[in-house]
């Protein structure tokens, strides 16, 4: 498997088993970090971040990423480069194309990433766009496989906005690797439809499933992994809000929606996760909300803190993934083939 040169925007560019690829070079990559095997692959390389949206885990993935392999890296944040400002998308990419070796965007307008990715030259990796989030897949799968032991044949449940980069990741990446994934939401939240349809062509070569319910019970039972997101993505305007919780305030992942899933199932969250009044984003809400919606009275959005401090939560096994998972994506794609 060779990859290199590649850019990886969405998962809809690659194979099944180039997914795969890279989930078994990130596994690799994991168990020479936690056994301290040098693996400086990509000495003397140098790549830039550019981030529109600031970012904890994407950030932090692939700096420490970048240093594992030996790497020199360069954050340009919201305020830290003229892109899109008084320098064209197109003009930005060709003058960091041959400065740096990769590039990585998080952004609002996916087509901005493919401006990117057409004109730099060198890789483009997503970390994030208004459309796809494939490096957070990464994360997730290479979570499930640890936790079961394979991929193909899991149910999945997605609860929540079934229409963000999210909702269309998880949806694309199950569907690429025979995974059941069913969407739970309200049906003006659901994915568009051409991508549920594109989804269900792939699925149907994969063995995969592709379902869709405003039945929160039908779409969780007997699950192994219900996954939600944040009901209102960082970009979107304030008044969103009240909107969004009149939408999916009984969406909300709590116990009774866990112990309808398989015995053993997990849960799963991309964070960062509204469970709590610890934050000023969840103390505003509760104190906005909490008389309109009881559930959200005490900062508790999209999953209540009983869950994400519950043994079936992976949250944070699954943030770490998002350094194993980038670096195996830099390094495939800057360098020749790892087995």
């Amino acid at each position: 498997m060779n990859l290199k040169g590649r850019n990886f925007v969405t998962l809809l560019d690659f194979t099944p088993e180039e997914i795969n690829y890279l989930l078994n070079l990130s596994e690799k990559l994991k168990n020479e970090k936690r056994e301290r095997v040098s693996h400086r692959h990509l000495e003397g390389k140098n790549i830039v971040l550019l981030f529109q949206k600031d970012s904890t885990r994407t950030r932090c993935a692939f700096e420490v990423g970048a240093m594992d392999l030996g790497m020199g890296v360069t954050y340009l944040g919201p305020s830290g480069s003229q892109m899109g400002k008084k320098e064209s998308i197109k003009d930005t990419a060709r003058v960091l194309g041959r400065m740096y070796d990769g590039i990585q965007f998080r952004g609002y307008l996916h087509t901005d990433v493919e401006q990117l990715a057409e004109y730099a030259g060198v890789p483009v990796w997503n970390g994030l766009t208004d459309m796809y989030h494939p490096t957070q897949i990464l994360a997730d799968f290479l979570t499930i496989k640890e936790e079961f032991g394979k991929l193909k044949g899991i149910k999945f449940t997605y609860i929540g906005d079934a229409r963000n980069n999210m909702g269309n990741s998880l949806m694309i990446g199950s569907a690429k690797l025979g995974i059941h994934f069913t969407a739970v939401a309200p049906k003006e939240l659901w994915p568009e439809q051409s991508l549920i349809d594109h989804c269900k062509e792939i699925a149907k070569e994969t063995g995969a499933t592709i379902s869709l319910t405003e039945d929160k019970f039908e779409g969780t039972h007997e699950t192994d992994v219900i996954y939600t997101d944040v009901w209102v993505s960082m970009g979107e305007p304030k008044d969103v809000w009240h909107a969004r919780i009149k939408q999916l305030s009984d969406y909300q992942v709590d116990d009774s929606l866990m112990k309808n899933a398989k015995k053993d199932a997990i849960f799963m969250h991309c964070l960062p996760a509204f469970h709590g009044i610890d934050t000023e984003v969840g103390m505003q809400i509760a104190n906005e909300f909490q008389h309109e919606y009881p559930r959200v009275k005490n900062g508790e959005m999209e999953v209540t803190d009983e869950v994400i401090e519950s043994s079936q939560s992976r949250v944070f096994q699954e943030a770490e993934n998002r350094m194993h998972t980038i670096k195996a994506v830099m390094l495939a794609t800057m360098s020749d083939s790892y087995e």
